[in-house]
């Protein structure tokens, strides 16, 4: 309103004190820290609890407001009574004493009581691990020079809850945002070890946790200081280079075996030297017989101490499967199918034991029901082909084949998960028992987490423990290995009725021949009979409901197919065991088309297009439909479900995928029921001695084969 005119003397009478900010932090009862916010303006101090009286309009308010928001961001509780602030979780003392004091600093002048001062902020403690091998153990040893291990079992479990300080007993804080605690937490959850298993500081571990081992601590180097002795530094390296190991290939197979097969030989080769187990779960079609009796002729030919058996158990469609392919391969091992009635199979076993070495082939129905005679013995291998077929645990022949005493197993699996992520911990306790701890352990740490959670700690975890044991090649990894189209013939066993039924019209088409009043067009209709009861007796007896070798066989083909991501070609020249096949896939879930004689030219020739756009796995063809003029390219797999007299229409059926266009490698599976009139017409296709040069249809005969004596030898 006006000018005003003053000497600086008589100006410095009026101007206000400036505000100074003092913060007294102290230790109160039961683990309470207080603070208290004093304000001095020259001779008068104010408590900032005090009120703002219209006297005191020289106090710096602003000021003051801003010292007390900082405070009570550290402590949140009012003690109005005393004119205080206080704080009692550890969590706000970790925070004060991490940047409290700084961020005070910065509105006032910090007091703190003498006691209080000692306490402070550590870094978490230098922690040391040491792995050795002794007695084909692991000896794991984690050791700390800061901390007992009293200490450092409570400091992990505040890690564990992902706390981030560890109030030690003196009342310093650890800090554990810290590599070296990770790695320590992982592999004690990683390998279920309880603290009283680590307490003494050195824990004892199977052999089969190297890997896991090496790469937990391989990923966590900071922080955690580690040694290794040459003894573990050498099992990490043997395994890590497995496939590349320099045993020495049984000269008969050094021609057969393609290179990768060759790596996988050696996989196992490996693996058995170090008394694990592991899965051979390469791409149907790739050859995982052929290894594994590479395997056995190493076995045969190098240890020359008497030899234990080895047992091969698989579906009981593939028992004579395996069985061809030894004696292809490997002429000279002596194997037994254990097959046949109660008293017939037994018989078998007493013989088998005599035989050093013998390699046993039998179904998983059949162990099951003959266990008490296997348990008395130790084999040298035990091989479990379609290993999916304990995928359930609890079944009997889960049960069973995990009672059989073996030194080795390996499992045969193209698929080792099918549906639930329990499968492989089925597989795994058989391969080695207590791998992936118990089933119900299993599942809370992983199927749980990684089914509804997607758990990318769970999910490397599982990795990290099981891939040095599982050998998985796809043809596309493998291409240059494989031949343009490669055949494999499966040989399946009859059960009882089937074989009774197939017998019995054997003879009584014998018992015919034998009077010569049989017309060629009879004896075709009969053996047309033969070749549907080979395939299924439901063509033949309407009220039949016990098994068919085939089906079954070519079912597990199909699953396999289909969880593998293949494409599949069926061909039958009966329709109605196309049929039959269908409904086994709609049981199982599979997807498929079907291609009849009824089928319209229009509704074929969308099928055919569908089939090359959509997922659906499973073509079904009949020979007069489908097995020339199509073009179906984006199938790699082709099944032909019975053979057929003349072998160039059954190659015309197979190049419907095999064709130009054709991407892919082809593998064709040929079924073959064993003893029957199948292996001879199988038999007359390899040796081409009767086979007609013109293209013959499914119904007619070479005229060679209707003499009698060719008709008897069909038989």
């Amino acid at each position: 309103y006006c000018n005003v005119q003053m000497e600086d003397e008589v100006l410095e009478r009026f101007r206000p004190e400036p505000a100074q900010v003092r913060i007294y932090i102290e230790e109160g009862e039961e683990n309470l820290l207080k603070a208290r916010i004093e304000t001095f303006y020259g001779e008068k101090q104010y408590n900032v609890f005090d009120p703002v009286r219209l006297g005191d309009t020289y106090r710096d308010v602003a000021k003051e407001s801003a010292a007390l928001h900082v405070v009570r961001h550290f402590f949140p509780e009012v003690i109005r009574k005393e004119k205080r602030f206080g704080m009692r979780s550890e969590e706000d003392f970790f925070a004060f004493l991490e940047e409290g004091q700084q961020t005070l600093s910065k509105v006032g002048e910090v007091y703190i009581s003498g006691e209080l001062r000692k306490w402070k902020i550590r870094n978490a403690p230098r922690l040391q691990a040491g792995i050795s091998m002794r007695n084909h153990l692991l000896h794991l040893q984690i050791l700390s020079d800061d901390l007992p291990y009293e200490e450092l079992e409570r400091l992990l479990e505040n890690y564990r809850e992902k706390k981030k300080f560890f109030r030690l007993r003196g009342g310093d804080f650890i800090r554990l945002e810290d590599n070296s605690l990770e790695t320590l937490s992982e592999i004690l959850d990683g390998l279920h070890l309880e603290t009283e298993d680590w307490r003494t500081g050195e824990m004892e571990l199977p052999r089969y946790r190297a890997m896991y081992l090496n790469e937990v601590l391989k990923e966590n180097t900071d922080g955690l200081q580690v040694t290794r002795d040459t003894g573990f530094q050498k099992l990490v390296s043997e395994i890590l280079s497995a496939e590349k190991a320099c045993y020495p290939v049984p000269e008969t197979m050094e021609t057969i075996l393609r290179e990768y097969q060759k790596a996988g030989y050696q996989w196992m080769r490996t693996l058995d030297a170090m008394g694990f187990g592991g899965i051979l779960a390469d791409d149907m079609g790739l050859g995982k017989t052929v290894q594994v009796i590479a395997l056995i002729l190493s076995y045969r030919s190098e240890e020359t101490e008497q030899k234990a058996p080895v047992l091969i158990v698989c579906p009981a469609s593939l028992i004579y499967n395996w069985q061809s392919e030894i004696r292809r391969f490997a002429p000279d091992l002596h194997q037994v199918v254990i097959a046949g009635s109660m008293q017939e199979r037994e018989q078998l076993l007493l013989d088998a034991w005599e035989i050093p070495g013998c390699v046993l082939i039998t179904s998983y129905d059949l162990l099951k029901r003959d266990l008490a005679q296997y348990q008395n013995h130790i084999f040298r291998y035990q091989f479990l082909d379609e290993a999916q077929m304990i995928k359930n645990h609890m079944t009997k022949a889960a049960r069973a084949v995990k009672k059989i005493q073996a030194i080795s197993r390996f499992a045969l699996t193209g698929t080792p998960i099918e549906n639930r992520l329990s499968e492989l911990w089925s597989i795994f306790d058989f391969l080695m028992p207590g791998m992936l701890f118990s089933y119900s352990r299993f599942q809370k740490e992983f199927e749980g987490p990684i089914v509804r959670e997607e758990d990318e700690r769970a999910i490397k975890r599982l990795r990290q423990l099981t891939r040095p044991f599982v050998l998985r090649r796809l043809k596309a990894d493998v291409l240059k290995e494989l031949p343009d189209k490669s055949e494999i013939t499966i040989y399946a066993g009859m059960e009882e009725e089937q074989r009774q039924l197939y017998d019995a019209n054997v003879w009584q088409l014998k018992s015919t021949l034998a009077y010569g009043t049989q017309k060629s067009m009879q004896i075709l209709a009969a053996l047309v009979r033969l070749r549907q009861i080979c395939c299924d007796p439901a063509l033949v007896y309407e009220n039949y409901k016990g098994s068919s070798a085939k089906k079954e066989a070519c079912t597990h083909l199909l699953q396999e197919a289909a969880a593998g991501g293949h494409k599949v070609l069926v061909f039958s020249q009966f329709a109605s065991m196309l049929r039959l096949l269908a409904q086994s896939l709609d049981a199982e879930h599979i997807s498929y088309y079907m291609l009849t004689g009824s089928v319209s030219k229009e509704k074929r020739a969308e099928m055919v297009r569908d089939f090359h756009m959509d997922d659906t796995p499973v073509f079904l063809i009949s020979l007069k439909a489908g097995g020339t003029g199509l073009n179906l390219t984006a199938a790699d797999i082709v099944i032909h479900y019975d053979p057929w007299w003349n072998l160039a229409a059954q190659n015309q059926a197979t190049d419907r995928a095999h064709r130009i266009g054709q991407k892919h490698k082809v593998t064709v599976f040929r079924l073959i029921a064993k003893d029957t009139i199948e292996e001879r017409i199988l038999e007359m296709q390899e040796s081409k001695r009767l086979l007609s040069s013109q293209i013959i249809t499914e119904e007619s005969l070479p005229k060679e084969l209707l003499s009698p004596d060719a008709l008897q030898n069909l038989l």
